[in-house]
């Protein structure tokens, strides 16, 4: 029961992580497109 609990923990914090990484990335691109000198 534990170690089903412990792997659903490490789960839990993996998922978090990349979803942070993942809006992170995201924002990341919108800031360089935003910023980027337009072409006219």
């Amino acid at each position: 029961m534990k170690k089903l609990l412990a792997l659903a923990a490490v789960a839990g914090v993996v998922l978090l992580l990349v979803r942070r990484n993942r809006s992170a990335k995201a924002e990341a691109d919108l800031w360089r497109e935003a910023t980027a000198p337009t072409e006219s």
